[in-house]
Parts: structure tokens; C-alpha cells; sequence
């Protein structure tokens, strides 16, 4: 009977990650067991989607004072903007903005979008081999600061009014993570817009590793509210101020899921490999909607 009744629940219809009409199988995520699938009170994931709070603030005002405060946020800050841009320009390879395969994420219902951020690393630093330096060697001083302070996330405001994301939500992560997701991780996350910062920000923010963050998502989903909100709104510009858990400590970058996954023998070489070059078709379908650029 258990071996039927896993048969079953195998054969059930899973959310894709899509990019408008692309869409790629979510046979692509991991089916492995994973402290992922667990919220921190022990909560299922069917749990979890059937008690998503879809209250008035969730479903209505949340998006609604997401459009008014990143619009004014985009007006006040706009002197800021426009100088950071510039020096950013001349600075660092003449790229504004981040613009890489990185720069694709996974947002509400599983949707890939381009996530806008400032360049912090130049990017025409390569090695004898033709490949890109580390992160740590292509780092300017002045990105450093960027990231320091959170300007870099600033262009992210565009992107909320733009419907990709919220002011409070769960981070939206590299498709190179996400491919590593079990499938019910990636439809709990699917559910709401991701956030410039989130339950997981202000809870060790990039100092903790990607399942922890990921119980962190679903803590939120089960607890959305105007209160919760406000208060990791507060708290955010608490850790802003502090410049605490920017990064890994010791690290200029921090571990992506896929690359923990390797180091600590959960999957193999091969096993990872193939992951990779998935998330290289899905990123591959992503540009190919872009704009073609004159």
C-alpha cells in the first residue's frame, strides 16, 4: 500500500518554472529528502499552501503600498540613483547594471525574471585560461561599499513596480539554486512576489546556508500580515545600519546551494553537472524573450 500510495503522489502534477510561454519540468527539481521541506515548526508543505494567508493585506494592500513606496522611494532617491549610476558606469566596465546569467530569477509562480541590481565586480578580468577571475579578485572598493550599505539592491524598486517583486518577500534566488529545490520547496516559494528583504534577512541575512533560508520562506507564507511586514521592514534597516551578515563570514560571495550540495557529498559530480546545464536551458529560453538590443 505504501509503495502505491508514493507511486501516486509521484505521478501528481507539479508546478514548472516558465518564462512566460516556456515552460521546463519541474522533474527538473530534486526529489530528494531535504530539511527544506520542513518549515522550523515542522510544518508540511501541503500544509503550508493551504494555509497561506490570503487576507485583505496579502491580497490587496500589500501590493498597493509596494506601488505607492517604491515609486516615492524612486523619486527621493533618484539624486542618489542617478550619481551612483554614473560612477558606476565609469568605474566598472560601463555596465549600470548587474547583467549576467545570474541576474535571471525565479519569482511568483514559478516565473523567470531579470532581476536589476548595480554591478559591484568588473567583469574584464579573466585569467590565463579565458576565464573570469573570482569574485573576490574583481570586487571593487567602491562595490564593496554598494554592498555594504544595500545601494546596490536599489534598482530592485523598478523591478517592484514592474509586478516582478515586493518590497517583503522571500529573496528571489539564482536559477542555479532553484534546480536543486524539491519540488514542494519551489511551490511554496512560487506563491508570492519575492522581496528585497525578507523573514530570512533578518535572520542572519547571507550568514546562513540556503535550507534554513528556505524555512524562513515558508515561515513567512504561514504568517504574511501587515504586522510581520512592518516589522522585518524595521528590522532590515536595523541590520542595513549595522552592515551585519552582508556575506559569509570570510567570504566576499557567498556559497550557492548547488556548490554546498558538492562539497558536502549529497549529490555527485555528474549528478550536479547535469543540474547545471539545466539551469543554463531554462536561463538560455529566459534571454531569448529579451529585447533583441540594436
Amino acid at each position: 500500500m505504501k509503495k502505491q500510495k508514493h507511486k501516486q503522489q509521484e505521478e501528481q502534477k507539479v508546478e514548472s518554472i516558465s518564462v512566460e510561454e516556456t515552460e521546463v519540468s519541474a522533474e527538473k527539481v530534486q526529489k530528494t529528502e531535504n530539511p527544506a521541506e520542513m518549515t522550523p515548526d515542522g510544518a508540511k508543505t501541503e500544509e503550508i499552501i493551504t494555509t497561506y494567508r490570503k487576507n485583505l493585506w496579502s491580497v490587496f494592500f500589500k501590493r498597493f503600498f509596494d506601488i505607492v513606496l517604491s515609486l516615492l522611494g524612486l523619486i527621493i532617491l533618484s539624486p542618489l540613483f542617478i550619481v551612483v549610476s554614473l560612477i558606476v558606469f565609469f568605474k566598472l566596465d560601463r555596465k549600470v547594471f548587474f547583467s549576467t546569467y545570474r541576474s535571471y530569477r525565479i519569482g511568483r509562480n514559478n516565473k523567470v525574471f531579470k532581476l536589476l541590481k548595480f554591478s559591484t565586480m568588473k567583469n574584464n578580468l579573466f585569467d590565463e585560461n579565458g576565464n573570469l577571475l573570482p569574485d573576490k579578485d574583481r570586487v571593487s572598493k567602491f562595490g564593496n561599499f554598494l554592498r555594504k550599505t544595500s545601494i546596490d539592491e536599489l534598482p530592485q524598486l523598478i523591478n517592484i513596480l514592474k509586478g516582478d517583486m515586493s518590497l517583503i518577500g522571500p529573496r528571489p534566488r539564482i536559477i542555479e539554486e532553484c534546480v536543486f529545490l524539491d519540488e514542494d520547496s519551489l511551490r511554496v516559494r512560487g506563491l508570492v512576489r519575492p522581496g528585497i528583504t525578507g523573514l530570512a534577512q533578518i535572520n542572519g541575512r547571507n550568514n546562513i546556508i540556503f535550507t534554513k533560508v528556505v524555512e524562513y520562506d515558508k515561515q513567512y507564507i504561514k504568517t504574511i500580515g501587515f504586522w510581520t511586514d512592518l516589522k522585518i521592514f524595521f528590522k532590515t534597516i536595523g541590520k542595513v545600519l549595522k552592515k551585519s551578515d552582508i556575506n559569509k563570514d570570510g567570504t566576499v560571495s557567498n556559497e550557492f546551494f548547488g556548490d554546498m550540495l558538492l562539497r558536502t557529498g549529497e549529490i555527485s559530480q555528474e549528478e550536479y553537472d547535469k543540474k547545471q546545464i539545466e539551469a543554463r536551458e531554462i536561463i538560455n529560453k529566459a534571454q531569448s524573450k529579451q529585447p533583441k538590443q540594436a
